[in-house]
């Protein structure tokens, strides 16, 4: 054991050895001594008050990093049944947003995505809410209409007819596979 120890303290004392070496090599090194007592605010102000000209001209030629580039926000709003409220519910809800992100300056873009019943949404024929998607489109361009293709396939096999679908909408393969997708890439998903 006394053998242990004595290895122990021989690399204690070279380890202290080493430090302080390497202490007094960079003290020597530095072109001004170090002043352990002094705080960095402190030292800041005497230079400030030295020469304030010089410290100004300094601080333009600082390059600064550039701001970060604000966030988009980007909202599903799901529309699944034929009940006019629920319509209304989900163009107020995308009104809503809107509104907000508009009133603190930053970009939002939301999708209200329709399938199944909900696809009278954006059915030319039998919409409810047909005259206020068509205002709303010309002041908010944030909001847009997808329409389920696959609903639409089967809205004509049932009705056997072409489902017209209004011009501010776009009709996607897969609603459902829509909101996938996006869901996928990050955006936030609400059912009113």
């Amino acid at each position: 054991m006394s053998k242990f120890r004595h290895i122990a303290k021989a690399a204690m004392t070279g380890a202290i050895a080493l430090l302080v070496t390497s202490a007094i090599s960079a003290a020597q090194d530095s072109p001004q001594p170090l002043n352990p007592t002094q705080k960095p605010h402190m030292f800041a102000k005497r230079q400030i008050a030295a020469n304030p000209a010089k410290l100004a001209a300094n601080a333009q030629t600082i390059p600064t990093a550039p701001a970060p580039e604000k966030e988009e926000h980007r909202l599903i709003l799901q529309v699944n049944s034929n009940d006019p409220a629920a319509m209304n519910l989900a163009l107020n809800n995308a009104m809503n947003v809107t509104q907000y992100y508009k009133e603190i300056g930053e970009a939002v873009k939301i999708e209200v995505v329709t399938f199944g019943p909900g696809l009278h949404m954006l059915r030319n024929d039998t919409s409810p809410v047909k005259a206020r998607i068509e205002t709303m489109a010309l002041s908010t361009p944030e909001i847009s209409y997808k329409a389920c293709g696959n609903t639409q396939d089967n809205m004509h096999k049932a009705e056997n007819k072409d489902i017209p679908i209004i011009p501010q909408a776009e009709v996607v393969k897969s609603g459902v596979i829509r909101i996938m997708q996006l869901q996928e890439q990050g955006w936030t998903y609400v059912k009113p």
